[in-house]
């Protein structure tokens, strides 16, 4: 008795044993709800004000990392270069003199990118224009019609290839001359931010300023950035969209008159000066967006397919292949219509009505 009596004492204790060690085991595999802690997307989001317009960053980091001080900061010193409405800025200062000895990095680059898009376009994008652009009313004055019979004075002045510069220095050959990077700028701001970003060890980043953009990577779904194209109605919402572009790590740009624009004496005056005429555009392109490798480019393309037109966009297209193009225009009986470069095609669809 007494030995079933101590088996039974023995059999308790492991059976108690057991229990305590279930119970620890259950107890270790259970985490309060209060310490799991949230798991992230990385997915940041900034806004601000720049060049007068917005500008908005969407970039994915796993350490959730705040770059909205030191972008603000970028912006700022950047337009302290190319800023025509600043008036000590590096343009302001050329603009005002004959020549400039570079103080800060942005110079240079967007005065070689230009005369390369110059070249390209046969002097359809011209940064010279700059005068023009202020006599019709569209640069830092504000909209105001001028005295138009000044155009046979000024277009003298206008012809990029009268600008001389290296990577020290940039000179006019014509005093009076005026340079307006306004065609141009948003976009390479976009690229220098994209690139600071990068540097940082950022993959995955949409930048957007005033409407150009340039993506990097994928969205947080892990798919390709998605924008829109706005439909080229002058009283139509800002935000009623005509198609949506995948960009494939691409910078995108549009340009387009059927907003910027004011009336005087019953007619309409574009914002798109052409640099032969010294007149505003008037042809049945409504807008243009263009794919390229960085949104520098795009922007200075988009700007001179609206000088060229239609056709000459689409022959300047299909001629160089280094870059993509989506055209809305009006046809010869008013209708709106569309054209899509071949390589475009893949990453675009269409708003339905």
């Amino acid at each position: 008795m007494r030995s079933n009596a101590n088996k039974n004492i023995i059999y308790s204790i492991i059976l108690l044993l057991l229990v305590v060690i279930v119970y620890l085991y259950r107890q270790n595999q259970q985490v309060p709800v209060e310490e799991i802690p949230e798991v992230s997307s990385g997915k940041m989001v900034l806004s601000g004000n720049t060049m007068g317009t917005t500008y908005r960053i969407v970039y994915l980091d796993p350490n959730e990392r705040d770059f909205q001080l030191s972008v603000d900061s970028l912006l700022l010193l950047f337009n302290q270069s190319l800023s025509t409405y600043i008036p000590d800025s590096e343009i302001s200062q050329f603009n005002q003199g004959d020549s400039l000895v570079f103080s800060l990095p942005y110079f240079y680059p967007v005065l070689e990118s230009s005369r390369q898009i110059y070249d390209l376009t046969q002097g359809a994008f011209d940064p010279t224009v700059g005068p023009l652009v202020n006599l019709w009313g569209f640069g830092p004055g504000g909209p105001q019609l001028k005295d138009s019979v000044n155009i046979t004075a000024i277009l003298p002045l206008v012809g990029y290839n009268q600008i001389e510069f290296n990577e020290r220095v940039v000179k006019k050959q014509r005093s009076g001359m005026y340079l307006d990077f306004s065609a141009i700028a948003k976009g390479y701001g976009v690229d220098v931010v994209a690139q600071f970003l990068q540097k940082k060890g950022i993959k995955d980043l949409l930048v957007e300023i005033g409407g150009e953009l340039v993506a990097r990577g994928v969205n947080e779904k892990g798919e390709l950035w998605k924008v829109g194209v706005n439909k080229p109605e002058e009283l139509g919402r800002s935000d009623e969209l005509y198609s949506i572009i995948a960009l494939d790590n691409k910078g995108m740009a549009t340009s387009g008159n059927y907003r910027n624009y004011y009336e005087a004496d019953g007619m309409k005056f574009s914002h798109t000066i052409d640099p032969f005429t010294g007149r505003p555009v008037r042809h049945g392109l409504l807008s243009a967006t263009v794919l390229a490798e960085d949104c520098m480019t795009a922007d200075a393309i988009a700007t001179s397919l609206m000088v060229m037109g239609t056709e000459k966009a689409i022959a300047l297209q299909e001629s160089q292949k280094n870059f993509e193009i989506f055209l809305i225009f009006n046809d010869e009986e008013g209708q709106m219509k569309s054209f899509a470069s071949e390589g475009i095609k893949p990453y675009l669809s269409f708003i339905q009505d």
